[in-house]
């Protein structure tokens, strides 16, 4: 067997997005949030099907999942490969957006349900806590009571995730697993007895897959690897521009020194590197 990568957003949401095979998503969202017995998601409607999407649309469109449970309750998740600035305020305003887009100016505040964002980082987010799942919630500072019950943001960093096969053992670290490693395993793994992660893997064999859904996911996979690319190489820049600045303000400071023993403009000029003109300015 070969598996796609879930991580490629446009594998993550054909296989938690297919509405054939819904049992899919709940099985995962009842690992992340942890909802047992009568809590558990009986079913849910998803409100964005998967469609092949358009080539030319891929390098701007957020693939997400959004779906509705059987008691209202609204849930997007999503695939987010790397960080941007800004990215904590875009996942507060997508949550905000979501929450008030589900009625009209007029319509009453009481069919307003709760909306519940997941998103799934292949990079670390919050790094002074150590565990790879955290959960964000509206509580009293004193009390930490939740009394705001409507919106909730839950976050899997997948770099915090080091679990090997063998180690794995709750059904929301299998989930975990299957993300972060799928693409590299030529057969399911044998802690997989769960329906739901069954029928995942099922989803992710790419000999399932039509042409045209593989072309989508291998562009996809090219736009990850170009978009990375030029955030590293911005990085680069980043940390290379600060080192002339660091080196620039060094020499500077060793033209002050100089000037104050009396050195002349020649000399410091040929000693640090700086311009004459530069020299004269301090």
């Amino acid at each position: 067997m070969k598996f796609v990568n879930p991580k490629n957003d446009v594998a993550f949401r054909k296989i938690f997005g297919n509405e054939q095979k819904t049992d899919i998503l709940i099985g995962f969202l009842n690992a992340v949030l942890n909802l047992r017995g009568a809590k558990t998601i009986q079913s849910v409607q998803i409100l964005n099907p998967y469609q092949t999407p358009k080539l030319e649309n891929l390098k701007t469109t957020i693939l997400d999942v959004r779906a509705t449970d059987q008691r209202g309750i609204s849930y997007i998740i999503e695939m987010q490969i790397a960080y941007v600035a800004g990215v904590k305020k875009r996942f507060t305003y997508y949550l905000a957006k979501a929450y008030a887009n589900q009625i009209e100016r007029g319509e009453d505040y009481p069919k307003l349900n709760e909306v519940i964002f997941i998103g799934i980082l292949d990079f670390v987010l919050f790094k002074r806590k150590r565990g790879y799942l955290s959960r964000h919630q509206i509580l009293d500072s004193q009390t930490h009571r939740r009394e705001f019950k409507d919106l909730e943001l839950n976050f899997i960093e997948l770099p915090k995730f080091t679990k090997q096969e063998h180690e794995v053992q709750s059904v929301l670290e299998k989930w975990v697993y299957f993300i972060k490693h799928a693409e590299d395993l030529q057969v399911v793994p044998g802690h997989v007895t769960e329906s739901s992660l069954q029928m995942a893997y099922s989803e992710a064999d790419r000999f399932g897959w039509s042409e045209a859904d593989l072309e989508a996911y291998e562009y996809r996979g090219m736009r990850i690897q170009d978009e990375r690319g030029a955030l590293e190489h911005a990085r680069e820049q980043g940390r290379e521009v600060g080192r002339q600045e660091g080196e620039l303000a060094k020499a500077i400071e060793t033209a002050r020194k100089m000037r104050a023993k009396g050195y002349s403009v020649a000399d410091i000029a040929e000693l640090t590197g700086l311009a004459v003109a530069e020299i004269e300015e301090l």
